[in-house]
């Protein structure tokens, strides 16, 4: 009897993606036979980049991962799971504050889906403090000029993405 595939599913609205999150997708790749990126639709909220622009991001920065699919998904995450067969759910946590918000998630989607085991992952210390939203802020308020906007968020931003995500920026600004 063949085993089952160890599907796993990481999701976020990734608005933009980050080196933690490229870390995090890269360790979690190593832990399952697929693992499928899913990106956040949500309607009611305001994005800096499109789904499609962020779907497209992913996928060239996580290319060289070759068990790794992104997909977009306007739906719980836990209708995605069932969709597709996944049974976990990879999560990354910096800090105390994501672990217990996490918990809370956790639970809910248990009560959704029984079969969710949810893997928690810590931040890289390189990445403890690199989030979305700090990228988001540099974008608003650094410098004008896209080698200097280049280098600041070099440290961000995985690299294969960097020069799309600052024309991306430019173009919606």
């Amino acid at each position: 009897m063949k085993p089952e595939k160890k599907i796993a599913v990481f999701a976020g609205s990734f608005d933009p993606f980050t080196v933690g999150h490229l870390d995090l997708v890269a360790r979690g790749s190593k832990l399952f036979d697929e693992l499928y990126v899913l990106v956040a639709v949500n309607a009611s909220k305001k994005y800096l980049l499109s789904v499609e622009t962020r779907k497209t991001m992913i996928e060239k920065a996580c290319g060289d991962l070759k068990n790794v699919k992104v997909f977009a998904f306007d739906g719980l995450t836990t209708a995605f799971m069932k969709e597709c067969g996944a049974k976990y759910l990879l999560r990354g946590v910096r800090n105390g504050s994501d672990m217990d918000y996490e918990l809370s998630v956790d639970w809910n989607n248990k009560l959704l889906y029984p079969e969710c085991e949810t893997v928690y992952l810590s931040s890289s210390k390189d990445h403890l403090m690199v989030s979305s939203s700090v990228v988001r802020e540099l974008l608003k308020c650094g410098p004008e000029s896209a080698a200097a906007q280049r280098k600041m968020l070099k440290p961000y931003v995985p690299a294969a993405i960097l020069g799309d995500l600052i024309s991306e920026y430019k173009k919606n600004k």
